[in-house]
C-alpha cells in the first residue's frame, strides 16, 4: 500500500523529523490501524531521503518537489496495488481480429 504526498506550507498531515518540511497525505486506506502503520513507514522513508546514500542533504531539498508516493515501489507496475485492484484484464493477444463478411444480401425488415 502506498500514500501520495505533496509538499505543503499551510495544511500539513505529517512533517519530516529531519528538516521539518510538511506534507499533505492522500490515503488509500480507510482503517485507523492501517493509517497508523503507514504513517510510521512514511516517517521512516522521509528520514531516508536525508541519508548519506541519498546524498546526505539535511534540508527540505532532499524531498521531491512534485507529488510522490511512499513507500517507494520498485517492482513491476503490473503488480502495483492500483493494477491489482483494477481487476483482471485479458492479456494482449497476438491473434488479429477477423471480420466476417457475408455475401448473402440482408433481408428487408418487416414492419
Amino acid at each position: 500500500m502506498q500514500v501520495l504526498l505533496r509538499r505543503s506550507e499551510f495544511r500539513q498531515d505529517i512533517g519530516c523529523s529531519v528538516c521539518g518540511q510538511g506534507f499533505r497525505l492522500y490515503w488509500e486506506q480507510n482503517s485507523p490501524s492501517e493509517r497508523a502503520t503507514m504513517r510510521s513507514i512514511v516517517l521512516g522513508e522521509l528520514q531516508e531521503h536525508h541519508s548519506r546514500g541519498q546524498g546526505g542533504d539535511q534540508t527540505s531539498s532532499a524531498h521531491p518537489f512534485d507529488l510522490f508516493r511512499l513507500p517507494s515501489w520498485t517492482g513491476s507496475p503490473k503488480f502495483s496495488r492500483k493494477t491489482l485492484l483494477a481487476g483482471s484484464s485479458r492479456p494482449p493477444s497476438d491473434i488479429s481480429k477477423v471480420v466476417m463478411i457475408s455475401r448473402r444480401p440482408k433481408e428487408p425488415s418487416q414492419r
